[in-house]
């Protein structure tokens, strides 16, 4: 935590953050949350970072003290992260490789959740969306059968105190239906 601003009492990530309207919506709705916003397309780090500094002040602008950005893959940065360290974790409408060839490019994916499970503390929250049926099948079905998190059913209504996103927006105006999941990280047993 020493890399943010005095008072972050929790510290949260989101994967795959796009044009960045949900973390900046978090950190101004949340200012002792630190967040680790994690993107690895150009488009969608300039497209935070244009809301945050203005025009010209590219060199000197600052981002806000709870915010940090990691501008690789999210796999990387779980492995450096200590043991239960995150409060909450953010993959909001990803990319749905939906061919099963690709399966192994998802982020919800059997072999990475003792990783995700190693850096959520006991009770941390995971958010997951997706418009994608194929997504949606694919986090239902693994999530099913693992153990690190307390099962939960989604609802296709954006929970209280998840902001929109761009792509649920394009979602919802193609007719597609999102599901939100909240799964909750169980503490280890002996």
């Amino acid at each position: 935590m020493a890399a943010f601003a005095p008072g972050c009492r929790e510290l949260w990530l989101e994967v795959g953050f796009g044009g960045g309207e949900h973390a900046l919506a978090q950190i101004a709705a949340h200012p002792d949350a630190a967040l680790i916003a994690c993107e690895v397309f150009a488009n969608g780090i300039c497209s935070l970072l244009s809301r945050l500094v203005p025009e010209g002040a590219e060199a000197t602008g600052a981002l806000p003290g709870n915010l940090r950005l990691w501008p690789d893959d999210a796999r990387i940065l779980l492995r450096l992260l200590p043991d239960a360290c995150l409060d909450r974790l953010f993959l909001l409408f990803p990319d749905p490789w939906p061919k099963a060839r690709h399966a192994k490019r998802r982020f919800v994916h059997p072999a990475l959740l003792p990783l995700i499970a190693r850096v959520m503390k006991p009770g941390a929250e995971w958010r997951i969306a997706t418009d994608d049926p194929t997504s949606q099948d694919w986090v239902a079905a693994v999530m099913a059968d693992q153990t690190p998190f307390a099962p939960a059913a989604p609802s296709t209504i954006r929970p209280e105190g998840w902001p929109a996103t761009r792509y649920e927006a394009k979602a919802l105006q193609a007719g597609r239906r999102p599901q939100y999941w909240s799964f909750r990280r169980l503490a280890d047993t002996p």
